[in-house]
């Protein structure tokens, strides 16, 4: 019997519980039943929890690509494997089946190796949703260069800094890209960040927006005359099982942003594996993912598990808003969506509008809808399950984050039944605990604790790139032998989870996590600004927005208020990217901080969300009376 499928709640209970008992036998017969190795493995798994050292199919030899495209190559070789739904609805969209695919990524794998790339270099992606990006990403992993795909709305600071600390030696990006009714001059941006990157030898420029760029002589390519040139011909390097595969960057709570490093089998099997049970996927179904392939969702639901199933995936340039707010129905009406997946705050921002713009299209063809990103709350999930759903399309409220690789927790379509505002139960191969303050596992239900995983599964992140002490302290010292989420969640009477939010400095901003430290940086390199604080407080489509309490340098509190907001706001945006802005602006004359000078956030965030209830025992701050000053100031 397969373990592949779930098919009914006994047998989630049954593949669960084999999946405990018998995680080797378990993941062995998924890998070795659904994949094509060159070699098989010694061991199904390693691993030493203390020293953060785990180890999938070791001694195995795989190539994920070769199971993305090849082996559908003779069953599915006509079938479609990526629609690209431009930004502009008057644009055609793009149907690209298997064999296209594979012959775009044979000779864009070509093209980098004639540039110079060899296997274990690192290239950074730093393209629009075009099919472009889908092709560089399977290139790399084709010729075993780790891809390290920087979201194209990062500033050139972000884009450098992530450049840098994984010494990439070529970059692929575009002209430019639409978004909305915007066009973002990417090439720029580039051009901005490599003055600060001497590594870089090469960028690949592909053509979108067909805008006048700037083209560095020795350095920079236009794209498509090269693969014009290349052949469709390449043969797909052999992968170890636990060589790279990506790089993709966290942001931290402290200090530089996390450069997450995926390996090849564990992350392929997992991926797969939870793409074909999370959203019921069955062969002739058309899949979508809202996401941008510059975060681990696009990695994972985008481009891997679902080709890696021979399914037909999404790519969309766009963005809900444009031309209208009904683009995301019109776009599943056209393409006759069966499985949507895509962000709360998407949600909100759709629900506020008129209901009109959704009962325009019938959404017949739906079965499954998916919601990731952050915790969805109860009034968006009903809008959901209501009027996108119509109240027969299971919704499956996802849990995990860019450190797990794939989803974690979430129902099984059609299999567990769903509770609003829950993500349910942990998949196959999934244990989670939760931790209480004194660091002892808590047995019971109806408890809330320090979500932790207590098994390594197949596509957890090795590595923080260039920093295993990083990585071993941030994941696996809180709770030791466990690995840590930084979030809390409450489990209910049944046992099912509800993630309460991070429990960290660590705040997700319209499903973005943005670390405190790295904004606080920014802020405070303005000439006026001597300290600042951020939270973030509860806001209707964001989830969370930022709240920023800063303390000016005298010579600052002369200036025009609204000016200073727009200067530090556009320094953020400018060193991190206009996701990071900050909704509200609070100037203080100090904040609130303990006797060895630690700033009492929780303080803070209280009074951002207007609970001036209880702030705890304040006797013990160096300045207790800046409370009241700072509630009396409040930006409403």
């Amino acid at each position: 019997m397969s373990y592949y499928k779930i098919a009914n709640l006994e047998q989630y209970f049954k593949h669960y519980h084999k999946s405990v008992r018998e995680p080797r036998k378990f993941w062995g017969k998924i890998a070795e039943e659904n994949f094509t190795w060159y070699q098989m493995w010694e061991k199904v798994v390693e691993f030493n929890m203390a020293e953060a050292d785990i180890k999938w199919f070791t001694g195995a030899k795989v190539n994920i690509v070769k199971n993305c495209i090849d082996r559908h190559l003779a069953r599915r070789g006509n079938k479609t494997a990526i629609i690209f739904e431009p930004n502009n609805p008057e644009e055609e969209a793009q149907h690209i089946t298997y064999t296209q695919l594979h012959e775009r990524v044979c000779k864009m794998a070509n093209v980098l190796r004639e540039q110079g790339v060899q296997k274990g270099d690192r290239v950074c992606i730093y393209l629009p949703m075009i099919p472009e990006l889908a092709v560089a990403v399977l290139a790399c992993a084709r010729i075993g260069a780790i891809h390290s795909v920087v979201f194209a709305g990062f500033s050139a600071s972000a884009v450098a800094t992530r450049i840098n600390d994984c010494d990439c030696k070529m970059v692929i990006t575009s002209d430019g890209g639409f978004r909305g009714n915007k066009t973002i001059d990417l090439k720029g941006i580039i051009d901005e960040a490599l003055t600060h990157c001497p590594g870089v030898h090469k960028v690949l420029v592909a053509k979108r927006t067909n805008e006048q760029v700037n083209m560095v002589y020795g350095r920079d390519m236009w794209l498509q005359p090269l693969l014009d040139e290349a052949s469709d011909n390449n043969v797909a390097e052999i992968m170890d099982a636990e060589d790279p595969l990506f790089i993709l960057y966290t942001s931290g709570s402290t200090g530089k942003p996390k450069g997450m490093l995926h390996t090849t089998a564990g992350y392929m099997v997992y991926t797969a594996y939870t793409f074909k049970n999370v959203f019921n996927y069955e062969e002739n179904d058309v899949y979508w993912c809202t996401a941008d392939i510059g975060w681990i969702t696009g990695h994972s639901y985008i481009l891997y598990g679902p080709l890696l199933n021979g399914a037909t995936t999404v790519i969309f340039e766009g963005v809900p808003s444009y031309p209208d707010f009904s683009r995301f129905w019109e776009v599943i009406e056209k393409h006759q969506v069966t499985q949507f997946y895509t962000a709360p705050t998407a949600i909100r921002s759709l629900a506020k509008e008129s209901i009109d713009y959704v009962q325009g299209f019938p959404l017949k063809s739906l079965k499954v809808i998916g919601s990731v990103g952050e915790p969805i709350n109860e009034e968006a999930w009903n809008w959901y399950n209501d009027h996108v759903g119509g109240k027969r399309c299971p919704v499956v409220d996802t849990w995990w984050q860019t450190e797990t690789g794939g989803i974690m927790i979430s129902p099984v379509p059609f299999v567990t039944p769903t509770k609003p505002t829950y993500a349910t139960l942990p998949l196959p191969g999934i244990q989670p605990v939760l931790m209480d303050e004194k660091r002892n596992e808590i047995e019971e239900n109806q408890v809330v604790g320090s979500l932790c995983i207590k098994f390594p599964w197949p596509s957890i992140a090795r590595t923080i790139w260039g920093d295993h002490q990083r990585y071993k302290e941030t994941y696996f010292s809180t709770f030791p032998g466990k690995y840590f989420t930084g979030d809390g969640a409450l489990r209910d009477e049944v046992g099912y989870y509800r993630i309460t939010g991070r429990v960290d400095d660590v705040i997700i901003v319209s499903g973005h996590n943005l670390g405190t430290a790295p904004i606080e940086d920014a802020i405070n390199e303005h000439q006026a600004v001597a300290e600042s604080a951020i939270v973030g407080f509860p806001h209707d489509i964001k989830g969370n927005a930022l709240y920023g309490y800063i303390i000016l340098k005298e010579h600052g509190e002369t200036r025009n208020q609204e000016n200073l907001r727009g200067e530090i706001n556009k320094l953020i945006s400018d060193q991190i990217g206009p996701i990071a802005k900050l909704d509200k602006i609070q100037f203080v004359s100090g904040l609130p901080k303990t006797r060895s000078g630690k700033i009492m956030r929780r303080i803070l965030r209280k009074i951002a969300e207007g609970d001036y209830s209880n702030f705890g025992d304040t006797t013990t701050l160096l300045n207790p009376e800046i409370v009241e000053e700072i509630k009396a100031g409040k930006i409403e």
